[in-house]
Protein backbone atom coordinates (compact mmCIF):
# COMPACT_ATOMS: atom_id res chain seq x y z
CA UNK A 1 0.00 0.00 0.00
CA UNK A 2 1.96 3.42 -0.51
CA UNK A 3 1.09 6.67 0.79
CA UNK A 4 -0.54 8.24 -1.47
CA UNK A 5 -3.28 5.41 -1.00
CA UNK A 6 -2.99 5.96 3.07
CA UNK A 7 -3.41 8.97 2.55
CA UNK A 8 -6.73 8.82 0.50
CA UNK A 9 -7.95 5.73 3.53
CA UNK A 10 -7.95 8.37 5.77
CA UNK A 11 -9.53 11.30 3.77
CA UNK A 12 -12.24 9.35 2.35
CA UNK A 13 -13.28 8.27 5.76
CA UNK A 14 -12.73 11.74 7.55
CA UNK A 15 -15.23 13.37 4.64
CA UNK A 16 -17.49 10.31 4.60
CA UNK A 17 -17.80 11.02 8.36
CA UNK A 18 -18.11 14.52 8.44
CA UNK A 19 -20.57 15.12 5.83
CA UNK A 20 -22.43 11.31 6.32
CA UNK A 21 -21.58 10.69 2.79
CA UNK A 22 -22.46 7.86 0.91
CA UNK A 23 -19.72 5.74 -1.21
CA UNK A 24 -21.48 7.70 -4.37
CA UNK A 25 -21.05 11.06 -2.71
CA UNK A 26 -17.40 10.68 -1.65
CA UNK A 27 -16.85 9.07 -5.10
CA UNK A 28 -18.03 12.18 -6.86
CA UNK A 29 -16.37 14.76 -4.66
CA UNK A 30 -12.86 13.04 -5.10
CA UNK A 31 -13.97 12.46 -8.68
CA UNK A 32 -12.82 8.56 -7.99
CA UNK A 33 -14.41 5.09 -8.76
CA UNK A 34 -16.87 3.81 -6.12
CA UNK A 35 -15.12 0.58 -6.22
CA UNK A 36 -12.02 2.60 -5.00
CA UNK A 37 -13.74 4.35 -2.35
CA UNK A 38 -15.27 1.35 -1.21
CA UNK A 39 -12.22 -0.68 -1.27
CA UNK A 40 -10.28 2.11 0.79
CA UNK A 41 -12.74 2.10 3.43
CA UNK A 42 -13.32 -1.23 3.96
CA UNK A 43 -9.94 -3.19 2.97
CA UNK A 44 -7.67 -0.43 3.74
CA UNK A 45 -8.69 1.75 6.31
CA UNK A 46 -8.87 -0.89 9.02
CA UNK A 47 -5.19 -1.63 8.80
CA UNK A 48 -4.20 2.42 9.45
CA UNK A 49 -7.18 3.15 12.13
CA UNK A 50 -9.36 1.05 13.23
CA UNK A 51 -11.12 3.47 15.50
CA UNK A 52 -11.78 5.38 12.76
CA UNK A 53 -12.93 2.28 10.34
CA UNK A 54 -15.77 1.50 13.49
CA UNK A 55 -17.58 5.13 13.27
CA UNK A 56 -16.94 4.30 8.85
CA UNK A 57 -18.33 0.90 9.15
CA UNK A 58 -21.49 2.31 11.72
CA UNK A 59 -21.88 5.10 8.54
CA UNK A 60 -21.58 2.37 5.63
CA UNK A 61 -24.29 0.03 7.45
CA UNK A 62 -26.30 2.91 8.22
CA UNK A 63 -26.49 4.06 4.24
CA UNK A 64 -26.95 0.42 3.64
CA UNK A 65 -29.97 0.42 5.40
CA UNK A 66 -31.43 3.37 4.05
CA UNK A 67 -30.34 2.90 0.13
CA UNK A 68 -33.70 1.81 -0.73
CA UNK A 69 -35.33 4.97 0.75
CA UNK A 70 -33.47 7.15 -1.22
CA UNK A 71 -34.12 5.13 -4.45
CA UNK A 72 -37.45 5.59 -4.02
CA UNK A 73 -37.70 9.06 -3.34
CA UNK A 74 -35.18 9.25 -6.47
CA UNK A 75 -37.58 8.05 -8.72
CA UNK A 76 -40.20 10.34 -7.31
CA UNK A 77 -38.53 12.92 -8.13
CA UNK A 78 -37.64 12.01 -11.65
CA UNK A 79 -41.63 11.43 -12.58
CA UNK A 80 -42.85 14.55 -10.64
CA UNK A 81 -40.05 16.83 -12.73
CA UNK A 82 -41.34 14.62 -16.09
CA UNK A 83 -44.62 15.48 -15.03
CA UNK A 84 -44.07 19.26 -13.92
CA UNK A 85 -42.53 18.92 -18.03
CA UNK A 86 -45.79 18.00 -19.34
CA UNK A 87 -47.98 19.79 -17.73
CA UNK A 88 -46.09 22.84 -19.42
CA UNK A 89 -46.93 21.94 -22.72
Amino acid sequence: MTETEKDRAILLAEYALANDATVRAAAKHFGISKSTVHKDLTERLPKLSPALFRQVRELLERNKKERHIRGGLATKQKYAAAAARNAAF
